[in-house]
């Protein structure tokens, strides 16, 4: 059966909305557990080619709602046309919808298999995987974020990484269908065969074929007991392990070397960030901030991403304003600020952190994961006129090495804005000795949308996968001080102008994933690429042993 009505389209539509929904700002994250049944209704008997344009309608209703803030970032902060922008968001989210397409695709094929929901969940991680890095990566929102609040369930993920999470809420989401529709095929099957059936009965029949396309005399499917079982232990087990893991690192956290934290929300408007006229304001405004916490004789205070709209390394007299707010408050600074190298005749940009003292800069740490069409231009040396698409994207370089920063007893990992989504560099930086996880970034560029609350969900995986708490600074918010259980202790608001201050522990035991990373997800890739390959190897042997047949008669 290929054809697609309007009720499989409709229900297709329906899970991505229902995914949408579990992530932040609305957190509906109960819903993730049974988002994606509609779609496995609207697939259910379908052919393949049925199956990978229902996975993308799906796909396409979750995206266009879930990322509807590009469109902000490009026509307002942008200045690209809004036509141009609401193209780039469809071009974008069709493209994510192909990870959708392509797991019905694949699921419609292991409907035989009696561990089919484990495979499905299988699958789904090795498509998140590959979207993480296929064309630089875009993990944004990966199913796993939207229980970033759930702390007992999230704590498997310093074994196996967010990755983990997707797969245990896509193998509830496939039980529960298999579970639900077996029921549903025998009490329609009973209802047909009854004939004493009456009007409310009949209703109900022509609702449950009307949800299920069963037909008038189905043989009921077996709930399939093994999946049942193994699930119900694996999430018996992630919530023990999840509660004896809170306790452990609670104990761990009380212990450890005490850090005083200062965090300055400046509050700067987008518009005028870079105009020359209000650097000095800049500036002010952050220096006068800094010295409310001067009474709390904080160690190290935190600015955003960029805070220091200059080059700082020039050493201007604003440069010295920056030295100046280090011996005021008596404590380190750790800031973002735009950079530059010179290598004969070229002349190379970078977005960079500093961490400074009243007299000396202790090191630095440039960004090495850059937002494409934000911070470069992709392909720009091969498509010479892509930039007049995209005027205002910045024109930097991406470093080449992941290294903590050095403070005079301390040592940061620093992520500057959206590097928080990405799983390997938060690792790299544990791996190094890092002993808190600092996020820079400026935020404004979102607007009032979205866009700030799934930042932050997303990098409170950080912090549960690798063990370490995290200091989260936003030129508009939202700030936030993370523990190493993923708990947030403290936030500020969205666009506001705010100072945090919190005494923290640094203690830090390399967590299994900081050791060995997305192996869990690995391990899924290639389990699917196999059975990918078995699948088509399969159907080539049955094509040509039917063609073998017919010419033999």
């Amino acid at each position: 059966m290929t054809k697609i009505s309007l009720k499989d389209a409709g229900l297709a539509g329906l899970s991505g909305l229902m995914l949408t929904a579990s992530f932040s700002p609305i957190d509906l994250d109960w819903m993730a557990w049974a988002s994606l049944i509609p779609l496995l209704m609207s697939i259910e008997d379908k052919s393949s080619s049925a199956a990978l344009k229902l996975g993308l309608l799906a796909g396409l209703s979750h995206y266009l709602t879930l990322i509807y803030w590009i469109v902000v970032v490009l026509s307002h902060y942008g200045d690209i046309n809004f036509i141009l922008s609401l193209a780039t968001l469809f071009l974008l989210s069709l493209y994510l919808a192909l990870y959708f397409a392509f797991f019905a695709l694949i699921l419609v094929s292991l409907k035989k298999n009696r561990l089919s929901s484990f495979w499905g969940a299988i699958v789904w991680v090795a498509l998140e995987y590959a979207r993480a890095h296929i064309m630089t990566g875009f993990p944004w929102c990966l199913l796993g974020y939207s229980q970033y609040s759930r702390l007992p369930l999230i704590q498997i993920s310093d074994i196996a990484g967010v990755y983990s999470i997707s797969f245990v809420i896509v193998l509830v989401n496939l039980v529960l269908y298999n579970i639900l529709f077996s029921l549903l095929e025998r009490k329609t099957r009973h209802l047909w065969r009854d004939e004493r059936t009456n009007k409310f009965e009949q209703g109900l029949r022509t609702l449950l074929n009307f949800l299920t396309g069963v037909k008038s005399d189905p043989k009921p499917n077996k709930p399939r007991t093994i999946e049942i079982v193994l699930t119900s232990f694996l999430i018996g087990f992630i919530l023990v392990y999840g509660y004896h893991n809170l306790k452990e690192k609670a104990d761990m956290n009380s212990k450890g070397k005490r850090l005083r934290v200062v965090i300055v929300q400046g509050n700067i408007d987008q518009s005028l960030k870079w105009n020359p006229d209000f650097q000095e304001k800049t500036l002010a405004i952050y220096k006068k901030l800094s010295g409310k916490s001067v009474d709390f004789k904080p160690q190290i205070i935190i600015w955003p991403e960029t805070a220091v709209p200059l080059f700082f390394q020039d050493r201007s007299y604003l440069s010295k304003e920056v030295f100046d707010t280090a011996k005021i408050t008596n404590s380190n600074i750790l800031f973002g600020s735009p950079a530059y190298s010179k290598d004969k005749d070229t002349i190379r940009y970078y977005n960079r952190a500093y961490m400074i003292s009243e007299n000396r800069v202790f090191d630095y740490y440039d960004k090495v994961h850059l937002v494409p069409f934000g911070e470069y231009v992709p392909l720009k040396k091969y498509i010479p006129f892509v930039h007049r698409i995209v005027p205002a994207a910045g024109d930097f370089s991406a470093a080449k090495e992941v290294k903590p920063i050095n403070g005079p007893d301390f040592r940061i990992g620093v992520l500057i804005c959206f590097e928080a989504i990405f799983t390997d560099i938060s690792r790299r930086f544990a791996i190094q000795g890092a002993e808190l996880l600092a996020n820079i970034t400026n935020d404004a560029w979102f607007g009032h949308t979205s866009a700030p609350y799934q930042h932050l969900s997303m990098a409170v995986f950080r912090c549960v996968e690798n063990g370490l708490p995290m200091a989260r600074a936003a030129n508009t918010g939202i700030s936030a001080f993370i523990l190493p259980d993923g708990k947030i202790i403290d936030r500020s608001g969205l666009f506001v102008t705010d100072v945090l201050q919190k005494e923290i522990r640094l203690t830090h035991n390399k967590t299994f994933y900081s050791r060995f990373g997305d192996i869990f997800a690995i391990i899924a890739l290639i389990m699917t690429i196999i059975r990918f390959f078995w699948i088509l190897t399969k159907k080539w042997g049955m094509k040509l042993c039917m063609k073998q047949t017919q010419q033999k008669k």
